[in-house]
Order: structure tokens, then C-alpha cells, then sequence
């Protein structure tokens, strides 16, 4: 397997990335001394050659990550097929392997579990990014959550993205072109990732995952091509079942009482979701601080002196991190209440095909023959100011509850 098959239904994605990947290692193997002539070759390699700074956008769930932490395996490749000509990226030699697991020494990956990342964590990113390379290749940067970066922030990144240190590559994920400043977005090279086709994703569930054909195919449908979230769905239960209650908002909203008993039933879902998440996570790292920190044997055994401040630091970040998780889970749901109205507004312009919804078509067709398209539109872009709401850190429920009673109006 080569780092790039992780990267579903992205092929012109994949060919850019390898021909960037080729051309890094012709200015590897250039034998220039000088920063300045290396960064100038770097830079005018053309459209499928390196560059110093790349940024992903994609929409949730196309693998904007996986991509970047693809390529910079490929700049780490150290495979003796290379020499014969074979595809940077094979997937097996040490570069390749510890670009992926996270271990490499000259690969960092950055994603913040908070709601933003400030001015502090970017200076000693930018810091950690002016070190020349340990292995002597590239120095490689994954910043997964570029959009989150405050503004003060993103002046930081602009500088050390401006002034590029020798053979450092910098590699930002967004959702889009516009979470990302015009200036930075104006010195990176865009690569724009689509959503990957159902039978794709369904097809690497039962390929890498085990999964039964059918249930491949229904998480890959309903998870609209995100392939974690369908990877999720596929294998547990309860996650569909809080899916199941979401959808099942449209038929709720006959009155003023049943909007606001909605509202509240989808943020306990997305908060009973989060939770799960949050738990899986936190009861680990909090395990492995004490084991680190040297607790005594044994559930609930005793600290050693001097490392309460790091429990309660650790403590503070699983805090933070749970609202931003409650924000993601509640944000997914929504996109979910927004697909099921896409598929009423399909089958009112007679669209033929499967649903993103199929399980819920006789609700569907049901919705779609009691109103009008017009309406349908409203419903949706409802759904959208709810989600522009949270964004603006208004309080969850009563952002779910003006978009249920928007909903109920039509």
C-alpha cells in the first residue's frame, strides 16, 4: 500500500501531489549551497512542481488532513524505487512510515482541540519551523486547522510563510479558500479536494474496515462522503441511532411546544454524542499523565507531590476541548437536518436516484408533497442561520430553537 490510497476519490489531487513530491526531490538533489537559490527554484518550479507553502480546502470529511500527511511522507520517501523511477509515497520505507504515525523528526502535525488557535502556540510553531531538517530533507509543517487561527495569530503565520526558512514546507488545512487570510491564501498553492463518491467511501468500509457491503453502502450514503463519520456509523449503533432522532426533527415541528421539545431533543443528542467522543479520549490521556507523572498502582491511585498543576492543565484542555467537540457534534447533526431537506427539494424537482436519506424516503416524499420548493429553500437557510448562530458562540439552544419555530413557519 503507497501513503496515497487513503486519499479516496482525489486522483487529480494525488497526481499534483506526486508531481510536486518529484520535483522536491530534483531540488533535493540539485547540489545548490545557497538558501536563497534553492527557495527561488523551489518557487518557480511551476504548477505541478514544489512549492513552500500548500494550502488544502475541502469540505468536511474529504480528507484534507490525510492529504497533507500523504505528501509529506512523499517529501520524506526514502524508497530505493525512487531511483527507477517509482511514485514518491511507497508506503513502507522508515520516511514513510514515521511521516504517518506522527514519529518522524522532521514532520510536526498541529490540530487544536480548543476553538482557536492564538498567538502563543503559532510563535512556537514558527519557531520550531526555522530549524534546519534532521534527516537533510524537508522540514515539513501540518497546520489541520488554519481556519481557526485568531487573527493576531495568522499575522504570525503570514510572516514565517513570507520569509520561508530553508527547505521548511508548510502545509494548511481549511474548509475553504476563504477561512484563510488573502495574504496567506496569496503565497500558498491551492489544491481544492471534492467530496469523495458514495461507492468509494463504501467501498474502502468493506476493503480496510470489514464491513458489510450493505451497511458500507448505507453510512457512505448518510454520511454524505465523509468517511470517518461513515466509518462511525457503519460500526456503532448508537451513533446511528442519535442520527435516526435528528432526522426525525421535521416531523416535530407541527407546533409552537413540539419546536421547543425538538430543539431541545437534538442538542441532548449532539451533547450525548460529544460526550462519548469526550470520554474515549479524556479517560485515556488522563491514564497515561498519571502513569507518566508516576501514580501510584491501581484505579485512583495516589499522585506523587508537585503534579497537581499538571493534572488541573490537562484537566482545563478536556474542558475546553468538550465545548469545541459539543460545537463539531451539534454542527454535524445539522448538516444532517440539512441533507434531508436537500433530498425533499430533490424529489419536489422529480430528481431520480437514491436519497442521502433512502431510509427516510416515505418521510421524504411525504414532506416534499405537502409544501412547495420556495419553502423548502426557507427551511434550508434557516438551518444555515442556525448554524452561522453557533458560530457566533450564541448559546446552542436558542439558536436551535429560533431555527425549529423557522421551520414550523416555512
Amino acid at each position: 500500500m503507497s501513503v496515497w490510497d487513503d486519499l479516496v476519490g482525489q486522483q487529480q489531487v494525488v497526481e499534483q501531489l506526486v508531481a510536486a513530491a518529484r520535483s522536491a526531490r530534483i531540488v533535493l538533489s540539485g547540489g545548490r549551497t545557497s538558501g536563497e537559490e534553492e527557495q527561488a527554484t523551489v518557487a518557480t518550479a511551476g504548477t505541478t512542481g514544489m512549492t513552500h507553502a500548500w494550502l488544502f480546502t475541502g469540505p468536511p470529511g474529504s480528507g484534507m488532513a490525510t492529504a497533507a500527511r500523504a505528501f509529506a511522507a512523499a517529501l520524506q520517501c526514502t524508497s530505493p524505487d525512487l531511483e527507477l523511477g517509482g511514485i514518491p509515497g511507497c508506503g513502507y520505507c522508515e520516511g514513510c512510515h514515521t511521516a504517518l504515525i506522527g514519529s518522524h523528526a522532521d514532520v510536526e502535525s498541529v490540530r487544536t482541540d480548543v476553538l482557536s488557535i492564538g498567538v502563543k502556540e503559532t510563535r512556537e510553531l514558527v519557531r520550531s519551523a526555522s530549524m534546519s531538517p534532521a534527516g537533510g530533507r524537508w522540514q515539513v509543517i501540518i497546520l489541520e486547522d488554519s481556519d481557526r487561527l485568531t487573527e493576531g495569530a495568522a499575522n504570525v503565520l503570514l510572516k514565517a510563510i513570507e520569509e520561508p526558512a530553508q527547505r521548511t514546507v508548510w502545509l494548511l488545512c481549511a474548509p475553504s479558500v476563504e477561512d484563510a487570510l488573502p495574504t496567506i491564501r496569496s503565497r500558498c498553492r491551492l489544491l481544492v479536494l471534492r467530496t469523495p463518491p458514495v461507492a468509494a467511501v463504501a467501498d474502502v468500509l468493506v476493503r480496510r474496515d470489514g464491513i458489510e457491503p450493505e451497511m458500507a453502502l448505507f453510512a457512505a450514503r448518510a454520511a454524505q462522503g465523509h468517511i470517518e463519520r461513515a466509518r462511525r456509523l457503519a460500526l456503532d449503533p448508537a451513533a446511528r441511532e442519535r442520527r435516526a432522532e435528528v432526522l426525525k426533527l421535521p416531523l416535530r415541528v407541527a407546533d409552537l411546544g413540539a419546536c421547543l421539545a425538538g430543539a431541545q431533543a437534538l442538542v441532548d443528542a449532539a451533547t450525548a454524542d460529544a460526550k462519548q467522543v469526550a470520554e474515549e479520549v479524556d479517560t485515556r490521556e488522563t491514564e497515561e499523565l498519571r502513569a507518566a507523572l508516576g501514580a501510584a498502582a491501581g484505579v485512583g491511585g495516589r499522585m506523587p507531590r508537585g503534579t497537581a498543576g499538571a493534572m488541573k492543565e490537562l484537566e482545563d484542555r478536556q474542558k475546553r476541548r468538550a465545548t469545541r467537540t459539543q460545537r463539531d457534534t451539534l454542527d454535524r447533526a445539522l448538516i444532517d437536518l440539512s441533507s434531508f431537506y436537500r433530498d425533499v427539494l430533490a424529489v419536489q424537482f422529480g430528481a431520480a436516484g437514491d436519497l442521502s436519506n433512502e431510509e427516510m424516503r416515505a418521510a421524504v416524499e411525504r414532506i416534499a408533497a405537502e409544501s412547495a420548493p420556495e419553502r423548502t429553500l426557507r427551511r434550508m437557510e434557516a438551518v444555515l442561520d442556525c448554524r452561522r448562530a453557533l458560530e457566533r458562540n450564541v448559546a446552542p439552544l436558542l439558536a436551535v430553537e429560533a431555527m425549529t419555530v423557522a421551520l414550523r413557519a416555512g
